[in-house]
């Protein structure tokens, strides 16, 4: 790939280091590894699943390391080679390895995730919104459900809109939303611990593993793959470097740093002060705040925290709404992935068509959570089903780079993976693992029937990642391609 012909060359961020001139006379941006590792840092951390793996105590920074080691630094790697070498992100990997079909179902699964993701977000938003006006409505399905209803169909139509705000939403959560609480909580955690306090949950070095009660005891990890998920995204800026081969490693390795320290550190200090049998997954994030708030005498600044989390989860919400969708809607204008209806974009440049049948979609999932009595185990069932269908995506690219490495391997690569075969194997088994994994109930599922849990999870992975691309394939027709984009020999 020649650096001159890169069309990220215009995305490129605008903190960078350097410029220098190409032969064209236009200018090449540099970034600094350390800027890297810092995009990447803010594109992945995040306080949402810190419940979660609070669970486990101590046993938390076990759970973290062990998917980093196998899942999150091989996608990043991964990620980086194909980007380097390969425009067009994961469609066109897949497609140059495995044939456009397989490159579809990849780019599918990027969108189709957002269907689960949205109301488990929602839930999480409802949940620590709960705390703001009454506590006691963390749980309740009714509320949960209004509030995903409402809160999905307020960013349809603000996204609708183009509004351009949207776009620094992002950076603004990072800071407001994950940054200063993350730090505020395990400070307060510290200074609980340190006047004497004991913890709520034990710390000593016995407990450095999980206790082992079958596979139930570890399904929980499996929440930890979808908190990497996006770690490949930034490969795309492997050429901006000015040493990749040497500079790339280094920046995934300190981002892996950041990332882990942001997500073990909160999900500590919420089990200093919380037992595991007192967290809810969704709200246990407030849980944590409100004790070492009522402990230290400050309960009004609950609410604070919980507008500045609330604010944050919704700033992300609107800055990820449009941009799976559009995507796909440019690549079946192209292809014919979709039907024309819903190929469409409003005068504002936003696939609202594709929007607003997502959002049916969404809607029914939401409403499914006003007839659960346990709001924990809906928000785990549908962040299950956002990671298998996003691990679908993620076994074709650790395929497509052992493939490409083989079919094509003249073609030039800003950076090269090492022992491509093992990264990749070891992202692919690991990937399987958690797919696998999910469809263990944890053992916070309680005593609800196994078979709803199967039902929802498998019907969830089938319906959205397999069923729906697999008929959209078989029956898509030569005149859903869009008319700028047919062949003169191509009719309706």
């Amino acid at each position: 790939m020649t650096t001159t012909d890169d069309p990220a060359e215009s995305a490129r961020p605008t903190g960078t280091d350097t410029a220098v001139l190409r032969d064209d006379g236009t200018k090449r941006q540099f970034i600094s590894w350390l800027t890297l590792a810092f995009m990447t840092t803010a594109s992945v951390a995040s306080l949402r699943p810190s419940p979660s793996m609070a669970i486990y105590g101590l046993a938390a920074i076990f759970l973290y390391l062990l998917p980093a080691l196998v899942f999150l630094l091989p996608t990043a790697l991964v990620g980086a080679e194909l980007a380097s070498g390969w425009n067009g992100g994961i469609y066109r990997w897949v497609s140059e390895a495995l044939g456009k079909p397989l490159g579809f179902l990849a780019v599918w699964c990027q969108f189709a995730m957002t269907i689960a993701y949205y109301p488990s977000l929602l839930a999480y938003v409802a949940s620590t919104f709960a705390y703001v006006i009454d506590p006691s409505l963390a749980e309740n399905g009714v509320y949960v459900a209004i509030v995903i209803v409402v809160v999905y169909w307020s960013g349809v139509w603000i996204s609708a809109r183009g509004t351009k705000t949207i776009a620094g939403l992002s950076s603004f959560g990072l800071i407001i939303g994950t940054l200063i609480p993350g730090v505020l909580l395990v400070a307060l955690g510290i200074v609980f611990l340190a006047q004497g306090n004991p913890s709520a949950q034990p710390m000593s070095a016995d407990h450095w593993l999980p206790p082992w009660t079958g596979l139930a005891s570890l399904v929980l990890i499996v929440n930890n793959f979808l908190s990497y998920a996006g770690m490949e995204m930034n490969g795309v800026h492997v050429s901006s470097l000015r040493d990749p081969k040497r500079e790339y490693p280094k920046s995934m390795f300190l981002a892996t740093g950041l990332v882990l320290l942001i997500f073990i550190l909160p999900a500590l200090a919420i089990a200093w002060v919380m037992p595991s049998s007192q967290l809810s997954l969704t709200a246990g994030l407030m849980q944590a705040f409100q004790a070492f708030f009522d402990h230290f005498s400050i309960g009004w600044m609950t609410k604070v925290v919980g507008i500045m989390l609330v604010c944050a989860a919704l700033g992300g919400m609107l800055t990820w709404l449009a941009g799976p969708a559009k995507g796909l809607v440019l690549l079946s204008r192209q292809e014919g992935y979709l039907p024309p209806s819903l190929q469409k974009f409003n005068k504002d440049g936003a696939p609202q068509n594709i929007m607003i049948a997502q959002g049916v979609v969404t809607t029914l999932i939401g409403v499914l959570y006003a007839f659960s009595d346990d709001v924990s185990s809906a928000y785990w069932m549908f962040s299950v089903i956002t990671v298998q269908i996003y691990l679908i995506a993620y076994l074709l690219m650790f395929v497509a780079v052992v493939k490409l490495r083989r079919t094509q391997p003249d073609v030039e690569r800003g950076f090269r993976v090492p022992a491509v075969a093992w990264v990749a194997g070891v992202g692919f088994v690991a990937s399987v693992a958690a797919l696998v994994i999910g469809f263990v109930p944890p053992d916070q599922f309680g005593d609800q029937p196994l078979w709803r849990y199967l039902l929802i999870v498998g019907g969830g992975l089938l319906l959205l990642g397999v069923a729906i691309p697999a008929a959209l394939l078989k029956y898509r027709k030569p005149g859903w391609i869009h008319p700028d984009h047919r062949q003169p020999s191509e009719t309706p």
